[in-house]
């Protein structure tokens, strides 16, 4: 029998072109904020929305779960600035550098690894975290004769996997929220081992990369070059920081502290730092509301998103697609639902993790609880989507540890991209091919 869409079936996909024309203006380098809320004006428009109805909306995602997350972000960015005024931040870097005894380039490769896994991790953004790190960092990797484009690939590399570790991450949060697994759960079978592929294809390649452009893309960074020393001061409210993170994580873990449970941690972890740090109470929540200022625009883009979502799902547009793929899930099961959630989300959505977590989720739910998808698998699918795409196209975050390792060296991120991204891909097909 000839295959064929039936009208209300073709009317659910015009519901489709919103998100159409988000990953458009996206690949065309429109920034996302406005190409979200240009599609948001599409979807409110093809969902037949009033001024009241869509005043209603925007009401509804000010409680919405992308708020929350938007909100923690913001926290976190809040965090980032008191760690920074009390150089909790760097502090733990030089730690991890010199503990090392950083002498070789191997070594500092590993020092380069350690630090981005930790304040990557710590502070939840890859360019907020090298930023700290790079200072510290460069006149090491200078020292021992580390390229401009080995230092630029470990950035990227061990930074991405970092935001999908660290507990409070946004992808991190963001994953749990929606899945619903355990923290420990997402690390033992999702992140931990794509994190462990990543990072053990990218030590291979940095190693032919090094050899390559160890002449070619050498450091000439002045002798005179400030590098930060500890004082007693830092070092207390370092030790401080750390247990009362790991207390939080502990109790976090233990007690499974749902989302919001991170606001109080953000909160609390700034200001026992901050205090610890020397600074005063109005001091702590200046530099909190700075860092918060500072993502502004990323919390208005998690409010667009919501009414972005359910516009489209109103519109039949997430409806009319199961419907169409329905055949082809049919054929290939739990693993071709997963399998296309990864790729979907590699090479067809662009943008902010988030927003491209929570988008493939509301496309493929109805499917993954028709056919009972493990949310490990599905979560994995969810991971593996969103790091590809990071990995392959040249996106802010592979750009931003460009600049930061002071590299030009394209190419070399773009090859360990690809390599990294068919790795990951693979190993997304075996599992879900043998346990989804």
């Amino acid at each position: 029998m000839p295959f064929a869409i039936d009208t209300g079936t073709l009317i659910g996909l015009i519901g489709l072109a919103p998100l159409i024309l988000y990953v458009v203006l996206v690949f065309r380098n429109v920034d996302i904020l406005p190409a979200t809320a240009i599609c948001v004006m599409v979807g409110a428009l093809l969902s037949g929305q009033n001024l009241i109805t869509l005043g209603q909306s925007f009401a509804n995602a000010m409680g919405s779960f992308l708020a929350l997350v938007g909100l923690i972000i913001m926290l976190g960015r809040g965090l980032g600035e008191v760690l920074e005024a009390t150089k909790v931040s760097h502090t733990i870097v030089h730690r991890i550098i010199y503990g090392i005894g950083v002498d070789t380039e191997k070594k500092a490769m590993l020092g380069i690894m350690a630090a981005c896994l930790v304040i990557v991790g710590l502070l939840g953004t890859l360019a907020g975290g090298n930023a700290i790190i790079a200072p510290i960092v460069l006149p090491i990797a200078a020292a021992v004769g580390l390229s401009r484009s080995t230092v630029g690939v470990l950035f990227q590399a061990v930074g991405e996997e970092a935001l999908i570790l660290g507990p409070f991450t946004p992808p991190v949060i963001t994953l749990i929220g929606l899945t619903k697994i355990g923290y420990g759960t997402m690390l033992l079978y999702v992140s931990g081992p794509v994190a462990l592929i990543t990072l053990c294809v990218t030590w291979v390649m940095v190693q032919r990369i090094q050899r390559q452009t160890r002449d070619t893309e050498r450091y000439e960074l002045p002798e005179e070059m400030e590098r930060f020393v500890p004082t007693a001061r830092s070092r207390r409210a370092t030790v401080v920081f750390t247990l009362c993170f790991v207390a939080a994580v502990v109790y976090g873990i233990l007690g499974q502290a749902p989302t919001p449970f991170v606001i109080v941690i953000m909160l609390g972890l700034s200001l026992v730092t901050g205090l610890t740090g020397g600074l005063s109470f109005e001091t702590i929540l200046k530099l909190v509301v700075k860092g918060m200022a500072g993502n502004v625009g990323l919390f208005f883009l998690f409010l667009l998103l919501d009414p972005f979502i359910v516009f489209v799902q109103q519109a039949g547009g997430f409806a009319a697609l199961s419907k169409l793929i329905r055949p082809l899930m049919e054929i290939g099961g739990k693993p071709a639902i997963v399998i296309t959630g990864g790729f979907l989300g590699a090479f067809g959505i662009s943008g902010a993790t988030v927003a491209t977590m929570k988008l493939l989720h509301e496309m493929f739910g109805s499917l993954l609880a028709r056919y009972g998808v493990a949310m490990i698998s599905w979560s994995l699918a969810l991971v593996v989507a969103t790091r590809v795409n990071n990995f392959v196209f040249p996106g802010a975050n592979m750009m931003s540890s460009l600049g930061f390792a002071a590299s030009k060296d394209l190419k070399s991120m773009l090859r360990n991209g690809w390599v990294v991204a068919c790795c990951q891909l693979t190993f997304l097909i075996v599992y879900s091919i043998c346990f989804a």
